[in-house]
């Protein structure tokens, strides 16, 4: 068995910003980019609004989603996290979506000791290759057992991550690391509510508090993610978790052949190879619903079961259903934001179409993407008699082999700034977490300042 926690620890005690390749730089700086972007646009959300009522925070040292409002960092971290996963047009690799929970964490806690912008692409980097490193030990789905991969993977991330800009030790970063593991939650059945978003907030949060009781002196396990009943164990789906190969953090970079997939659209990820499929299909030969008799997507056993919600009455039910996303494809010719709202969800178009649409699950497997088909489809029959069929998906708009250039990424923060009723200027925003590590203090970034007296 290798000595994993302590392994991890000792990476991200060790990790300084000259040891990160140039290319997952530019990944981290992609990454902090459009997560703040869609944090924006999910601040006056339900959930972020009902979470900070409850939560009522005082004012500290950190932002509230860029505006005048201020809380503790742990406050910041748990609100922002909300906001930033509420539409879940955030970003996704490695099994979740890393930078909803490790962008709110780490803006939070830099706020308040005062890092830099290097520390903070530094604790990122920490924090994703932790959960890549997690997420390679498991060749079956998290999702198959009820896990929620984000909010099991992201709070131990968040921990390695607030543990570096911490600058803790060897040792503390390995009880952060294992404070973080009993924090880790999360459970699928609560998709396409409040809860979802809930997860990735409450992660970012665990991360926080993670890192400051390890600083604190704070014990936990030093074997906590290899222990036979510690982490690896308690959540793999069929047991077969490997907790004996070398830890590969720090040696082989997955940010820089992983990196990111960008969200064009705001809805899971598990819809998006076929929202594709069917928006060239569309484009190419356009239909009205009342033409279509039928329409088949074609995707893996493992979308279809996260893809739970075949007749959703709400915007939140939407984002985890294959029928609106093939709806809204015919109706509106898009699927955006002003899409995945209960208004246009309950039309009776959207709601009559949904009803000719259904999923059929291929039990096949993608050789290097795990959980992915070899490729998604989407087939529309006429009622005159004619088929319809989309190209076979394999790369993702927006994934790492297709990737949204500096422009495209720029429209969508923008688009998201407008949508979040943003005051500020969202193009220095922008631009300032594009060249991250050339920022000097967390208070030189618009909208943010440093709680360090």
């Amino acid at each position: 068995m290798t000595d994993i926690t302590r392994e991890l620890g000792a990476f991200v005690a060790g990790l300084t910003y000259d040891k990160i390749p140039k290319a997952a730089v530019e990944v981290i700086h992609m990454g902090f980019a459009d997560c703040v972007g869609v944090m924006l646009a999910g601040r006056d959300e339900p959930p972020t609004k009902i979470l900070k009522e409850v939560l009522a925070p005082p004012a500290g040292t950190s932002t509230l989603m860029f505006g005048a409002q201020t809380a503790s960092a742990a406050d910041a971290a748990w609100i922002n996290g909300v906001a930033a996963h509420a539409l879940d047009f955030d970003d996704v690799a490695i099994k979740g979506h890393p930078s909803t929970i490790l962008v709110p964490a780490i803006i939070a806690e830099a706020q308040a000791l005062g890092s830099t912008g290097r520390e903070m692409v530094t604790a990122y980097a920490a924090g994703y290759e932790v959960w890549a490193e997690l997420a390679r030990r498991d060749p079956d789905h998290y999702h198959s057992k009820g896990w929620h991969p984000t909010g099991i993977l992201g709070a131990i991330a968040s921990a390695a991550a607030c543990a570096s800009l911490n600058k803790l030790n060897a040792e503390q970063c390995t009880m952060a690391i294992a404070l973080g593991a009993s924090q880790s939650a999360g459970i699928m059945a609560n998709f396409g509510t409040m809860t979802k978003p809930f997860h990735a907030g409450r992660s970012a949060q665990a991360g926080v508090l993670a890192a400051r009781l390890a600083k604190a002196g704070f014990t936990s396990s030093l074997d906590a993610l290899e222990h036979p009943q510690g982490f690896l164990s308690a959540v793999s789906p069929n047991g077969r978790f490997d907790a004996t190969s070398a830890v590969e953090a720090g040696k082989i970079w997955k940010l820089a052949v992983t990196k990111l997939s960008v969200k064009k659209y705001p809805l899971c990820f598990c819809t998006h190879r076929a929202l594709d499929g069917m928006l060239d299909l569309v484009a190419e030969t356009p239909v009205t619903a009342d033409q279509i008799e039928s329409i088949t997507a074609v995707t893996s056993r493992r979308n279809t079961k996260v893809l739970r919600n075949h007749q959703p009455q709400t915007g939140l039910e939407a984002k985890f259903s294959m029928q609106f996303a093939m709806a809204s494809c015919v109706v509106a010719g898009r699927a955006g934001l002003t899409e995945l709202v209960d208004d246009f969800v309950i039309r009776q178009d959207v709601q009559d179409l949904m009803k000719r649409i259904s999923v059929q699950a291929d039990d096949a497997e993608h050789p290097t993407m795990p959980g992915y088909s070899p490729f998604d489809q989407v087939t529309v029959k006429l009622k005159n008699g004619q088929t319809l069929q989309s190209k076979e998906v394999v790369t993702v708009r927006g994934g790492p082999d297709f990737p949204l250039n500096r422009e495209q990424l720029w429209a969508k923060f923008d688009d998201c700034a407008r949508v979040g009723n943003f005051e500020g200027s969202s193009l220095k925003l922008f631009d300032a977490f594009m060249a991250l590590d050339q920022v000097a203090r967390v208070s030189d970034i618009p909208g943010l300042s440093s709680g360090k007296k």
